[in-house]
């Protein structure tokens, strides 16, 4: 069976970036599974998944950010007045948040930076701007039961529990 939309699908790979280091990885103990064809991958990786079957290895697979993470956006860096967040919270580089955006959707932010004045955040995915890197292997391919669909995941083994 190949991988397609609404296959279930079970993989190990490796992921690096374009100076080698090693960021991800599932292995075949404890492998990703997940629905194809539902935006649960990045999606340059799933379409190098596409008519894969079980037993199919890739290796280097390069992804481009604009079909990962996308690109570094420069209107993403903010810098905003430290009152704006609670007088007890410790702020401090690393930190991640969500905050509400001008159009009412709820956003992740990294603090980059903090002064007694300001905040120095980050909207960008952590791997924004980057290629990527990855060794695959396929290590099962599904039909995806009813319920998987209309819950839009994986369930059993290595999926969803609920």
């Amino acid at each position: 069976m190949n991988i397609g939309k609404g296959k279930i699908v079970t993989i190990s790979y490796l992921l690096k970036n374009g100076a080698g280091e090693e960021l991800d990885k599932a292995d075949a103990k404890e492998p990703l599974v997940y629905l194809h064809g539902m935006g649960q991958l990045v999606p340059g990786l799933e379409k190098e998944l596409d008519g894969l079957k079980a037993g199919d290895k890739k290796a280097k697979l390069e992804i481009a950010p604009e079909e990962a993470y996308g690109d570094m956006r420069e209107d993403l860096r903010l810098t905003v007045k430290r009152s704006q967040f609670p007088a007890d919270a410790e702020v401090q580089p690393g930190m991640r948040f969500w905050a509400n955006t001008d159009d009412g959707n709820q956003h992740p932010f990294t603090v980059t930076g903090v002064t007694d004045e300001e905040v120095e955040i980050d909207g960008n995915h952590p791997l924004a701007g980057e290629t990527l890197f990855f060794d695959i292997e396929v290590h099962g391919v599904r039909d995806a039961t009813k319920e998987e669909m209309e819950h839009g995941h994986a369930h059993g083994e290595g999926g969803h529990q609920h």
